[in-house]
């Protein structure tokens, strides 16, 4: 699963990426081939053909485009030629043809994942930025996620570990698997040489990708985490961090008490982030109306030594210690329920997206990928 299923607010609504506002090259039909990757577009300097842009209008509405060879933004309101803000150095401000100034600036990561075409929902920057802390992933660390979901998520592994690192993704469906590459090589203009990405059921994949004890890290963003919780303990090495992302507070409750179970972790610790902005404007200061309030929970523990067993923690006595037929009533598929059953998508709330929708998102992703990677060529 890739992210919780109801926000209150979504600041993805802000952008507008479809390919409807614009037009040219970028409509063009994809080339039957092409030569090999044009280096990866730069990340700062002035703005060049295969560079994504975010243009911001006069009422703060945000556009993503990239930038190709002969291209035009069209909004109801005029156009800009791509070739008028090829060459400006990042942050220009740009005219279009009737007046109208817009604020040109290369999308930072977090504009990049809110606006990049998605297949499951993804992983708000506020919880990406909490996982990379939280489970303290450092460049050249070898790390492990299920599943990648749109590939939000798998944009902040890569860029904390670094080139010296490794990321494992696993996931389950081949249409998200495409969706998540395609979105990975529109932003750094390749796919990373050490990301891989496999698709099936992390229980049996996991073992012939990585040696047991040789991860330092596993994130777990899905529907079911319990059921990986010891295939991640074989693969981390002792004092790794194992981090869960689970929307509903029943997922949060039956993946703590696996943890427990297993007797091979830390006892696990559990948190959610809320984000509220604030109006900042003379004397004018308050809260925002709206907020990014629950997305998910994350959960942590540490993997311990091989043999080591846990001491308890010392606590008062509680009228509130429960029996495992009390667990049962709450968390039904360790009283014995079909867990195919009780844990389906519906039942937390999920909402899935048709076969077309996710072959549409697929085909805008590769489309973007593949002008960042020709740099902006209007080849075909």
């Amino acid at each position: 699963m890739a992210e919780a299923f109801a926000r209150h607010a979504d600041p993805s609504r802000a952008a507008d990426p479809s390919p409807e506002t614009a037009a040219g090259p970028e409509n063009a039909p994809e080339p039957a081939s092409r030569n090999a990757p044009e280096p990866a577009p730069a990340l700062s300097g002035p703005l060049g053909y295969g560079d994504r842009v975010q243009l911001t209008g006069p009422k703060g509405r945000l556009n993503t485009i990239t930038l190709v060879e002969g291209g035009e933004f069209h909004s109801h309101r005029g156009m800009i030629r791509h070739a008028e803000i090829v060459g400006l150095p990042d942050g220009s401000v740009v005219a279009n043809s009737s007046g109208e100034e817009y604020l040109a600036l290369r999308p930072l990561l977090s504009d990049f994942v809110m606006s990049m075409p998605r297949g499951a929902a993804i992983v708000y920057p506020k919880d990406a930025a909490q996982i990379v802390s939280l489970a303290d992933i450092f460049p050249g660390a070898r790390v492990v996620e299920a599943g990648v979901g749109s590939g939000a998520l798998s944009l902040h592994l890569l860029r904390a570990i670094g080139p010296a690192g490794e990321l494992f993704s696993f996931e389950r469906r081949e249409e998200f698997a495409e969706i998540a590459r395609a979105n990975a090589a529109a932003f750094s203009g390749s796919t990373p040489d050490n990301w891989t990405v496999t698709v099936g059921d992390l229980q049996e994949t996991l073992p012939a990708a990585c040696e047991p004890g040789s991860v330092d890290r596993v994130v777990l963003d899905m529907l079911a985490p319990w059921e990986c919780v010891d295939a991640a303990a074989e693969a981390l090495k002792p004092g790794g961090v194992l981090i869960c992302y689970v929307a509903t507070v029943t997922q949060l409750s039956r993946t703590a008490e696996q943890i427990r179970r297993s007797g091979a972790y830390t006892h696990p610790q559990s948190s959610e982030t809320m984000v509220r902005g604030w109006h900042v404007e003379g004397l004018a200061v308050r809260p925002d109306h709206r907020m990014v309030a629950h997305t998910g929970f994350l959960l942590t523990a540490r993997r311990l030594a091989p043999g080591a067993v846990l001491p308890d923690l010392k606590r008062r006595a509680s009228k509130s210690d429960f029996t495992d037929a009390d667990l049962a009533s709450w968390l039904p598929d360790l009283g014995g329920a079909d867990a195919s059953e009780v844990w389906k998508p519906e039942a937390v709330g999920e909402r899935g997206k048709s076969e077309k929708v996710l072959r549409k998102k697929a085909r805008e992703a590769r489309r973007i990928a593949e002008q960042r990677e020709r740099g902006g060529s209007a080849d075909g």
